[in-house]
């Protein structure tokens, strides 16, 4: 008995910390009707509660999952309550009062289990996801690709399309400036780290459509960050087989200035050794980021945001064998290569952001950004292949190897890319809020710069001999004359372009909030105007102007079933940018226009409760209608467009979201999405975009062993049907009509929570020094599914003609992964 009693309280005390609810934080500033900010404020939330410091500052803990009040009261002024709040764990949720001396002030804010509920339909997700989601390219981004609509078959690749559109077409902002790619990447395995440091977020915002007009001029969806405000001294520290990652926050004593900075570092050759092609690689991207914050006074704060990134891609190609087909007529595909390719692409930004805050009504914000980024490509592959069918005999002696060739060829691929880009931009942004009503304006001038030289060329042979590209036509008197024309390549081009823009752009939105009969109306009508002038050397200049309204509806109606009705409608216009310009044979077409997209979109949500905790579901149909669509080809990551506004097209769907805690205390998601997108190109038909990616299905859901709850696992399932198997660069597309295979991906993470907020131990203890603590490991790719993101074309020497050989993605990957913050 004395042996089974210290297992007892141990079992006990496990079960303990299973029931234990879990936290979330509320935190900001409280100010007097001066804007002054308040010392000495109680706040509290159930038998929980604080006080604000000297500048007015406070953090709560409240409890998470569950529907909250929040009390803020001062001696001689009225209380001011916060109601109906429901966080998700670990969320933090910003709310920085003005108490007044007259009457109480309830706030009506309402805030589902993601955070607050959005009328204008954007989907908030907790910033913890993103940081805790395992991925091949965990982040942000691998988050949004579990939403419906949102669609990648690229898991190396922080890119996506948003319901039916291309790569392009995504808006992406840091704290009010609009973020930029590189332009050049052509493979995902190239692209490096994505320009959101997922442990620098404090706030995560999306819209796939039919967003307000103060977001800017793209075709398809938004994407809102949000970086942390510190509250104190905070180092956050990860390492994994994959790279490394710091980030450190730090407060001044007297709470004026602040700091925000993160620091990652990111080798993927475990990713690139698992693919089919055996290849010495060596990839390194790092980058710097950093958030500085300074508060003059209560009304005036300055902030500053600076970035920094190298990315170098250096590879050396060896062997490849894909086997591909059908089991009636297998094929395989056999490579040697030689040469390698160098890759390097260097951005820097530097940004500057002016608040002032003359009373509680008015906030104004004044803005200056540069963007510089040198990219290059140089690369010289020779591969030399044989194409034939597949030895199936199991007893014989080179069971999948090719046999019965094809042709035997060779392509020798060589490039000399090098762009330079550099952007600046001036703007101002406003708004004014009384009762209600809320009046938003801004204004930005933007001036491009492009430098760009383009040299590419294909050769290809046959036992030797050079094969000629069919134009123009070569005399050849053979045998009777020797052929002496020159060695052209197979496909090629060579262009040298200068480009510089100049773009003034500008919004006015009026949002509106009223009681309307048994229910509660939400309006929004908003106007974008734009007018940019595009000039170069050797093009004449043009210049063209679009206007872009916009309008919202929302309705709440007062059931007891807790419902809201949205409808969005707009038009949404992509000016052009430099690669949208550049056709088939490297030259810049300055008469192409912008590209125009008509959105509707009508949505529902439902808020409810299953199992005592709080779910919610999001149902949401759409359609759009292209027109002066500029087609383009899709070959992995790489874009290249016809700079041709000869097409029209249309995207239509549904999506489905249903979140919630399916686990106390964790929120997990299931998520449908069925989308149809064709283009007619010179009226010809209609064929499928490249991006018609008609069924997805994602899932992610975390979970925890209840009687050892530090010890998390974390899933995200993927299931999309296949997307068109694209065409060779340039190519008709309709002649290339084939689907890839079904994209299937399960990514698992398991990780042991040493030390959080709810664990401490004391001095003289190993983890006493450790806010937090926690290792694990992740597998990749669970079921080594064999995935394919574009077909590689390989031209027949004899027959001219090019097969579609699938490229498939990586296989099975084991990460290792630990993390603390001190």
């Amino acid at each position: 008995m004395k042996c089974r009693l210290p297992f007892l309280v141990l079992l006990l005390l496990a079960a303990c910390q299973a029931l234990r609810p879990q936290s979330a934080i509320v935190t900001g500033l409280v100010l007097d009707e001066d804007l002054k900010p308040l010392a000495d404020v109680n706040i509290r939330s159930g038998n929980r509660g604080t006080t604000t410091d000297g500048d007015g500052f406070y953090m709560l803990e409240v409890v998470a999952d569950l529907e909250i009040t929040v009390a803020f009261s001062y001696l001689g002024h009225e209380k001011v309550v916060l109601e109906g709040l429901l966080l998700t764990t670990n969320e933090t949720f910003e709310f920085s009062p003005v108490l007044r001396e007259g009457t109480i002030q309830i706030d009506g804010v309402e805030v589902t289990a993601t955070g607050r509920r959005r009328a204008e339909g954007i989907t908030t997700l907790a910033p913890e996801m993103a940081r805790r989601i395992p991925g091949a390219n965990a982040g942000v981004e691998n988050v949004l690709k579990l939403l419906p609509g949102v669609t990648s078959n690229n898991e190396l690749s922080t890119q996506y399309g948003v319901r039916g559109g291309n790569y392009d077409e995504n808006l992406v902002y840091i704290n009010g400036f609009e973020i930029y790619r590189p332009f050049l990447v052509r493979s995902g395995q190239q692209e490096g780290l994505s320009i959101v440091n997922s442990n620098l977020v404090q706030q995560l915002r999306f819209s796939a459509g039919g967003f307000q007009a103060r977001y800017g001029d793209k075709l398809s969806s938004v994407l809102d960050i949000t970086y942390k405000q510190p509250a104190g001294y905070s180092l956050d520290l990860e390492a994994s087989l994959l790279g490394a990652s710091a980030a450190l926050e730090t407060l001044s004593a007297n709470k004026k200035f602040s700091s925000l900075s993160g620091v990652r570092y990111r080798d993927n050759r475990l990713f690139v050794n698992s693919q089919q092609t055996q290849t010495n690689v060596n990839p390194a991207f790092a980058d710097i980021q950093s958030l500085l914050r300074y508060r003059y006074s209560d009304k005036f704060h300055l902030n500053f945001l600076g970035n920094i990134a190298l990315n170098r891609y250096r590879n050396q190609p060896l062997t490849r064998q894909t086997n591909f087909g059908t089991l009636d007529e297998p094929r395989a595909l056999l490579v040697y290569y030689q040469g390698k390719e160098d890759h390097r692409y260097s951005t820097a930004m530097a940004a500057l952001q002016a608040d002032f805050l003359p009373h509680e009504h008015l906030n104004l914000k004044w803005t200056a950004a540069a963007y510089h980024t040198t990219e290059e490509e140089f690369s010289d592959i020779l591969a030399q292949y044989e194409l034939g069918a597949v030895d199936t005999d199991l007893g014989g002696d080179s069971p999948g190897d090719p046999i019965a060739s094809r042709g035997i060829g060779a392509q020798y691929n060589r490039s000399r890319n090098i762009l330079d880009a550099l952007f600046l931009t001036l703007g101002h942004q406003g708004s004014y809020t009384k009762k209600k009503n809320t009046l938003e304006w801004g204004i930005r001038y933007g001036f491009e710069d492009f430098r760009d030289q383009i040299r590419e060329a294909e050769f290809i042979d046959s036992a030797g001999y050079f094969i000629r590209p069919p134009q123009p036509p070569s005399p050849n008197n053979q045998p009777e004359q020797p052929f002496e024309s020159p060695l052209f390549p197979f496909e090629g081009i060579s262009a040298e372009n200068a480009t510089q823009n100049h773009r003034i752009s500008g919004y006015l939105q009026y949002s509106w909030q009223t009681a309307w009969d048994k229910a509660d109306l939400y309006f929004n009508a908003g106007l974008r105007a734009r007018l940019w002038t595009l000039r170069g050397a050797g093009i004449p200049t043009t210049a063209q102007a679009i206007l872009s309204p916009r309008l919202q509806l929302a309705l709440k109606p007062h059931w007891k079933s807790d419902m809201l009705f949205r409808a969005a409608t707009g038009v949404y216009q992509q000016p052009p940018l430099y690669r949208e310009l550049r056709d088939a044979t490297g030259s810049i077409q300055p008469e192409v226009k912008a590209q125009r997209a008509y959105h509707w979109v009508l949505g529902h949500e439902y808020s409810f409760r299953l199992w005592e905790r709080p779910f919610h579901l999001v149902t949401e149909a759409y359609y759009k209608y292209l027109d002066r669509v500029n087609p383009y080809t899709l070959e992995d990551v790489r874009i290249r467009y016809a700079a041709r506004n000869n097409a029209t097209a249309y995207a239509g769907g549904l999506d489905l979201r249903m979140y919630g805690a399916f686990v106390p205390g964790l929120e997990s998601w299931v998520s449908l999405g069925y989308l149809q997108t064709r283009e007619n190109t010179d009226g010809r038909g209609y064929i499928p975009r490249p991006t018609d990616q008609r069924f997805k299905l994602g899932v992610l859901f975390q979970d925890y062993i209840p009687s050892m709850p530090q010890v998390r696992m974390y899933l995200n399932l993927v299931y999309q049907t296949g997307l068109p198997g694209g065409s060779p660069a340039y190519a008709d597309p309709y002649l290339f009509q084939n689907r890839l295979r079904d994209y299937k991906r399960a990514d698992l993470g398991i990780s042991h929570i040493f030390a959080d907020t709810h664990t401490r131990y004391p001095k003289g203890h190993w983890l006493h020094a450790f806010e937090e603590f926690y290792a694990g490991v992740e597998i990749f790719n669970l079921f080594n599914n064999q995935n394919s993101i574009t077909n590689t074309w390989v031209r027949d020497a004899d027959s001219k003609l090019q097969f579609a050989v699938p490229n498939y993605m990586t296989s099975r990957v084991l990460n290792i992964k630990v993390g603390m913050r001190f």
